[in-house]
């Protein structure tokens, strides 16, 4: 939010909060996606907690950076998030996926703070491109940031924004790869591999960081990084646990979209503790 010096035990301690707050919403809701909340968490504190230009007093600001959540099942950790930053009341966290609340189980524009819907995996990186390109149209100085799964990175769309993004030299766009290495059907490496994942990337013209998406210093110096780089968007391919937090849920494929039960919560907060 700010570029000062960080506290990282506070952010650590931020991250810890809103993957608690992620396990109540969905213990509550009875439906949604853990895992892949879970393992993004760290990586969007940090964006939110620190790096990001918002203000969740006027969500319009014309001055804003933006955020999109491409991959839209995981809106409990940007819900969280939102909530956290004083864009609408934790109250409201508790009506996730009940009939005409504004936090459906895909994000939409509802929601303050959220830019544009999602849920159709392999557009969000489009639609960040058309951000990016339309702030330099206007010589605005500010960035978006794109969070993406590695399962949707199997999207041929996606590709087709990567090649535009270089082609029009986006350097204030940065994508993020959350590489938990499943997708719902399984590992990865046996759906659809991606492997050299760096090598694409920098094949189609961007800037390749490489990092732990749950280290927070290493977190802080990705976007220190790709906010410097000039001529070329940027991406962090963040490697990450899926479900990463909670013991139970860790690397565990049926937690994709499974929600712990009451017992399981209880351990899951003790753990978050």
């Amino acid at each position: 939010m700010k570029h000062t010096d960080p506290d990282i035990k506070e952010l650590h301690k931020k991250a810890k909060q809103i993957r608690r707050l992620i396990v109540q919403m969905l213990v509550k809701a009875g439906s949604g996606h853990p895992g892949g909340s879970l393992s993004a968490t760290d990586l969007i504190t940090v964006l939110f907690f620190h790096e990001m230009k918002i203000n969740p007093q006027n969500p319009a600001d014309p001055d804003r950076d933006r955020f999109h959540m491409s991959k839209g099942h995981c809106c409990p950790l940007w819900y969280a998030v939102l909530s956290e930053a004083g864009y609408f009341p934790k109250e409201k966290l508790w009506t996730l996926r009940k009939m005409g609340s504004m936090l459906q189980g895909h994000p939409d524009r509802r929601t303050p703070g959220v830019e544009v819907a999602s849920g159709s995996l392999g557009q969000g990186l489009s639609v960040s491109v058309g951000m990016g390109l339309a702030m330099k149209i206007d010589q605005k100085n500010s960035r978006v940031y794109c969070l993406m799964g590695d399962g949707e990175v199997q999207e041929g769309n996606i590709w087709e924004a990567a090649m535009a993004a270089s082609h029009y030299k986006l350097d204030n766009l940065c994508a993020i790869l959350d590489s938990n290495k499943f997708q719902i059907d399984g590992k990865i490496q046996d759906v659809m591999n991606l492997e050299p994942l760096e090598d694409k990337w920098k094949a189609f013209g961007w800037h390749v960081i490489t990092i732990d998406g749950h280290d927070i210093k290493q977190i802080l110096s990705a976007y220190d990084e790709a906010r410097s780089i000039k001529g070329k968007p940027s991406i962090i391919i963040a490697h990450t646990i899926k479900g990463k937090g909670v013991s139970f849920m860790e690397n565990v494929v049926d937690f994709h979209g499974k929600v712990p039960s009451k017992e399981q919560e209880i351990q899951a907060l003790d753990e978050l503790e």
